[in-house]
């Protein structure tokens, strides 16, 4: 007995010290791992975006090999860009600059025109957005939250489709001429205008604007607005005191974000306006497939420099109203069929039946619309655009584009970059919601893909990792494919960060300041109480990721040029410039891709969501 004690006191004590190593280790890798991550995540932002980007930017001051500022001197003096402010910087006298800038033929310049219209944007968008909002977060009516779901929808649809979609809608064959037509009335034709852009820069961006403000209004507390009217206010002046103030942080927040995102638009603009409707990412891609790299190259920074600033603004304004809905009573929704016959119940419905009828025209038209152009041809209704999809699958030649192949590179590059996006996401967003000094810094550079080019993106990755870099002697390089991913997810992380930050900001931090008194590192306490907390918000992130990149173009149509990693928005764009049948058919085929994965990944996320 005696033997056997000491024998199990032997085993017990070699295995608490092989247990106590092993604790050690794992104590060890828990205290540094959130620094490893984070060092990782820098370390890939350098190779996959910093670095290819700045290939691009160097082109800006290098010029013939000599530093040179010649570049941004002469941009910010032409008036083609800068409109009549450029002027100024060319010595004119202030008075004659004002005096043409307030004349009806002003010249707004390149930079100016991409500012008109990313405000007319804007306006358009929040117009759409705020009574889809009050739809959502005050009336109930069987399937709301399916249709909460597909709100955000259009905003992740590729814009290529959409143009396509545009195109069939507006166009001189479109919808629009045939409903006129068959109403004897006169066609037009919307195509190449300011008004066509602005509309379908609403399509994407109005849903982004409703899906926040829904989020800040269901988030209003009913027991304050309760309070408001015991004291004596009316309904709307209840609302103008209790709820509209804390509505207009994220109807701000939606605008600024919309901002942004048209202030760079491409593929609608080139697809909808023109070159003579051309903003600055349109001059970019016009001045780089004119090997015009310098000046290219300083246009974008000056797009990039406005655009982070804009961000910046954004994210300042967003960490000082940040929506916490924790410990409130929501306001209890009302029926979608009014109890009574009385004016104040029928006149909001009737508002929101005549806003119905707006937003199928917005946002449903133009999908219905490619739906239909693929079924038809000159003698009714047919399946030929899809046969000849299967035909060129079947018997296209090796450097046509086939359908099936286009398909597989969206999913094979899609689940790929959610790999990358996803954990550099979340990474980048637990370092963005701790407390330091220049925090908020971190976040504008962190983010900085929303802003930048991605045509500049794609360039430089061309530039700097598929030609190859020399390090010691020998040249590394990617593939195509690599590249691609690396974009895509430099495309999709950002949008994984301001899902999961606004939900790591918005936990009671006294759970995680327990985890930590009873010993548990910071990355324990991170995977253990933090990351449940928030695993919809990661959820909706991944969804948001993997459909930015079965979407993504400005990008890929760069890198994909001259190989076969063709994806389904590029398939697109080469169909689309030879008869739009099989461009609208393989539209379709993108749609219910794209439709099918993120509802399906939203689904599992649930409704709680900051983005």
């Amino acid at each position: 007995m005696a033997r056997d004690s000491d024998g199990g006191g032997d085993d017990e004590a070699g295995g608490s010290g092989h247990g106590g190593r092993r604790r050690a280790v794992r104590d060890s890798v828990e205290r540094h791992a959130l620094l490893a991550l984070a060092a990782a995540t820098v370390a890939l932002l350098l190779g996959i975006f910093y670095y290819p980007v700045a290939t691009v930017f160097v082109d800006s001051v290098l010029v013939d090999g000599r530093l040179t500022a010649r570049v941004f001197v002469s941009i910010l003096r032409d008036p083609f860009y800068l409109g009549e402010p450029a002027r100024l910087l060319a010595g004119e006298p202030i008075a004659a600059v004002v005096e043409s800038a307030l004349a009806p033929d002003r010249r707004l310049g390149v930079i100016g025109f991409t500012a008109y219209q990313a405000a007319l944007s804007t306006v358009a968008s929040v117009a759409l957005g705020l009574p889809a909002a009050y739809l959502l977060a005050r009336f109930e009516f069987p399937g709301r939250r399916t249709l909460r779901s597909l709100t955000i929808l259009p905003f992740v649809l590729p814009s290529i489709m959409v143009a396509v979609g545009f195109v069939a809608t507006f166009g001189q064959r479109g919808t629009l001429n045939a409903v006129l037509g068959a109403l004897g009335l006169g066609q037009v034709n919307l195509l190449f205008t300011l008004e066509a852009v602005v509309v379908a820069h609403a399509f994407y961006n109005a849903p982004l604007v409703a899906r926040v403000t829904t989020a800040a209004w269901e988030s209003v507390d009913a027991s304050a607005v309760e309070t408001a009217r015991s004291l004596g206010a009316s309904p709307a002046r209840a609302f103008r005191d209790v709820v509209a103030p804390q509505l207009y942080p994220s109807v701000l927040m939606g605008a600024a974000l919309t901002f942004v995102f048209t202030f760079s638009t491409f593929p609608i603009v080139l697809a909808l306006g023109g070159f003579q409707l051309a903003t600055v990412e349109v001059f970019v891609y016009r001045l780089i497939r004119d090997l015009e790299y310098a000046e290219a190259a300083a246009l974008a920074l000056l797009e990039l420099g406005i655009s982070l600033g804009l961000l910046y603004a954004y994210l300042r304004y967003e960490a000082r109203h940040t929506v916490r809905s924790r410990g409130i009573r929501p306001l209890p929704r009302r029926p979608l069929t009014p109890p009574s016959l009385s004016v104040r119940e029928l006149l909001p419905r009737m508002g929101l039946a005549a806003y119905a009828a707006v937003a199928l025209a917005v946002f449903v038209a133009p999908i219905a619309s490619m739906v239909l152009a693929s079924l038809s041809g000159p003698e009714g209704l047919t399946l030929a655009h899809y046969q000849f999809l299967i035909d060129r699958q079947t018997t296209g030649a090796s450097f046509q584009v086939k359908p099936w192949d286009a398909v597989r590179n969206s999913l094979l590059f899609g689940v790929a970059s959610l790999a990358v996006a996803l954990p550099m996401g979340v990474v980048v967003a637990v370092l963005t919601t701790r407390d330091y000094r220049g925090r908020k810094v971190v976040d504008a550079v962190a983010m900085a893909p929303l802003a930048v080019s991605g045509i500049v993106v794609g360039l430089g990755l061309l530039r700097g990792l598929v030609f190859g870099v020399e390090v010691g002697g020998t040249r590394l390089a990617v593939g195509g494919g690599l590249a691609i991913v690396a974009a895509h997810a430099v495309a999709g992380y950002p949008f994984v960060v301001r899902t999961v930050a606004p939900g790591l900001e918005g936990i009671d931090h006294t759970l995680v300041e327990s985890a930590r008194a009873l010993g548990a590192p910071r990355a324990r306490a991170l995977v253990d109480v933090e990351l449940p907390l928030v695993w919809p918000a990661v959820v909706a992130g991944a969804a948001f990721a993997f459909a930015i990149s079965i979407g993504e173009f400005s990008a890929t149509v760069v890198l994909a040029s001259g190989t076969s990693q063709f994806t389904m928005p590029i398939a697109i764009e080469r169909f689309i410039g030879r008869r739009l049948g099989p461009a609208t058919a393989m539209g379709v085929v993108l749609l219910v891709v794209t439709s099918a994965s993120f509802l399906l990944i939203d689904r599992l996320g649930g409704d709680d969501v900051g983005f």
